[in-house]
């Protein structure tokens, strides 16, 4: 009998001498694990939301336990816009930022703020996967110290109004209280359109277009839907003014920290994640024009040849025009 127990208890002593063992091998592992914080003004519902999760689970897929991914939405982190000053400051590893977000410390990016630009979507990935979009991220990596992953697509920006005023040219926009983020190159855009553009931040664009704080927004149709700016709105206006762009990017202490295969496997993610928010985003713009029509909105293209010369002109007699490299709009123009 004393055998037997003997035996017993060494065997449960073995268990949980190798129970101890493991969960310490995994707690090591997990320990080991290099987190990703990643901060978005995104909505759930929104594509470039959804685009993140699938960053994550991409990586949990080729990189599994190598990165806790942790996702904060709803500028829930950090509000929009200052994203970048948090990665580069140390206290934020990603965020998906914006041309005009770059354009405030790197006044050659203004160009991709420019209305009237970037054609279409494939236009812009040809862009940016090209010299053009290499010699650019290499300005954000070595002046900004954050590294570009990859660019998604936003969408094309239409306006949205509160008012029922027809808007046919650009001076139909006049005295309209457009809200824009508040940038001067998002200010220099919304006033280039005719409007009197007014910085608001995006949390706080439902309330202002409910209460008459602005009059309109400006915001991709799938955005549009996502917050719901539908019901607190009476009209769009097809403008087309700009193909927008979100770069999904990594503070470059973070990246730089990464093994060459690591960084690899992220840049891998992130490409299979712009992917398919620019495919579910292209196909999302097709089906909703109709739906923004069946929920009240008037939904018309205005005289967008109008638009284009006062936006060109407004730009190229800016001082934003001087700070672009020569030739970069003749550049982005011949890539097909």
């Amino acid at each position: 009998m004393t055998k037997l127990l003997t035996g017993r208890r060494l065997a449960k002593i073995a268990s949980v001498a190798f129970c101890t063992i493991a969960l310490s091998a995994t707690s090591a592992f997990a320990a080991d694990a290099v987190k990703l914080r990643i901060s978005s003004p995104a909505v759930e519902s929104d594509w470039h939301a959804k685009m993140l999760t699938v960053f994550k689970d991409e990586l949990a897929k080729t990189a599994p336990g190598e990165f806790d991914v942790e996702i904060h939405l709803n500028a829930s982190l950090f509000k929009q816009g200052t994203e970048p000053a948090a990665m580069q400051r140390g206290n934020l590893d990603m965020a998906m930022i914006s041309a005009q977000d770059i354009a405030k410390q790197i006044p050659a990016w203004s160009v991709f703020s420019a209305g009237y630009l970037i054609r279409d979507p494939d236009h812009q990935k040809n862009v940016f996967t090209g010299d053009i979009g290499q010699k650019f991220y290499k300005m954000v990596a070595d002046d900004m110290n954050i590294e570009i992953l990859d660019v998604g697509y936003l969408g094309t920006r239409e306006l949205n109004l509160a008012n029922d005023k027809k808007i046919t040219t650009p001076d139909d926009l006049d005295g309209v209280k457009l809200r824009m983020p508040g940038s001067d190159a998002w200010l220099f855009l919304g006033n280039a359109l005719g409007a009197d553009a007014t910085p608001l931040a995006f949390g706080e664009v439902y309330t202002g277009l409910q209460t008459g704080t602005i009059d309109g927004q400006d915001n991709p149709l799938p955005t549009v839907k996502a917050v719901k700016f539908y019901e607190v709105t009476k009209q769009i206006v097809l403008t087309d003014h700009l193909v927008d762009a979100i770069f999904l990017s990594m503070a470059k202490d973070t990246y730089d920290d990464l093994t060459a295969d690591q960084q690899k496997k992220v840049k891998d993610a992130a490409a299979v994640a712009t992917a398919y928010n620019n495919e579910m985003r292209i196909a999302d713009e097709k089906s909703l024009i109709d739906f923004f029509k069946d929920e009240g909105l008037k939904v018309y293209a205005p005289d967008v040849a109008a638009f284009r010369t006062k936006v060109q002109n407004a730009y190229l007699e800016s001082d934003f025009a001087k700070d672009w490299p020569e030739g970069i709009v003749e550049q982005v123009n011949a890539v097909k």
